[in-house]
């Protein structure tokens, strides 16, 4: 069987500072079970509905301040809602952030911790995805990317050119995943990345999710700092870093 996306993960200075505006952003409930890590959760869903996927904030000593692989885009309704947003994203203590993509249907902004993400105009598409419309990964090859994805998650290619794919979960809602061809690539290990897990009562068991990835081109990454610890850390075939869980 194979994984689903559980959460988003950050790395974070203040974990519950950037907790606690992460769940102001997107109107979700906020908990820290132990010191340096705070959970922001979607109300209403229980995972492993697509719409459930949450946000796990890390504190970490230095978690550097460059612009990431990967980003959060915010679902809007209308027009007015877009611009309603936007400007509550910054009381929040969002600030505008030049992403050097010219004149495009979004806004771009920086969270308190300088992680950009972008707030879109309305889309159709996007209408039933809940707060987070997509998770965009930057990459060098869209297809191939979307190959290992399609096969390392229980998600469906919604459309795949030389220059994007975009994948979904099989079950629908949720946020999407798009790559997005990108040239000059930045180094792959950056403060947000993703964390899959497999679903309840799934006897396949984590060592064998982490052997199946294996097969499909994931790898190891040499200073991944495993240790003892209920997760397994890997690369996709572009070096992108994700951890593979224990049963939900």
């Amino acid at each position: 069987m194979a994984l689903q996306l559980f959460q988003l993960n950050f790395k974070a200075r203040d974990d519950s500072g950037l907790g606690r505006f992460w769940a102001e952003a997107l109107g979700w409930s906020v908990s820290s079970k132990e010191p340096g890590a705070t959970s922001v959760k979607p109300v209403g869903s229980v995972w492993p509905d697509p719409a459930a996927v949450r946000i796990d904030v890390i504190a970490v000593p230095d978690p550097g301040t460059v612009r990431n692989r990967a980003h959060i885009e915010l679902a809007t309704t209308s027009a007015a809602h877009h611009t309603e947003m936007v400007a509550r994203l910054k009381e929040l203590g969002a600030t505008p952030a030049d992403a050097g993509e010219g004149d495009l249907p979004r806004t771009v902004l920086a969270d308190p911790e300088g992680n950009v993400f972008c707030v879109l105009e309305p889309r159709e598409t996007r209408q039933d995805a809940g707060p987070i419309a997509a998770v965009v990964v930057d990459c060098a090859d869209p297809r191939a990317m979307a190959r290992f994805w399609r096969e390392a998650m229980d998600w469906t290619v919604d459309e795949v050119t030389d220059d994007h794919a975009l994948l979904r979960s099989a079950k629908g809602g949720g946020p999407q995943l798009e790559f997005l061809r990108t040239p000059h690539l930045l180094d792959p290990r950056h403060r947000v990345h993703l964390d899959l897990a497999p679903y309840p009562f799934d006897h396949d068991g984590q060592a064998a999710q982490v052997a199946r990835l294996k097969a499909l081109g994931a790898t190891t990454p040499v200073d991944a700092g495993q240790g003892n610890f209920p997760w397994k850390v890997l690369a996709d075939p572009e070096g992108n870093e994700f951890c593979v869980l224990g049963p939900a």
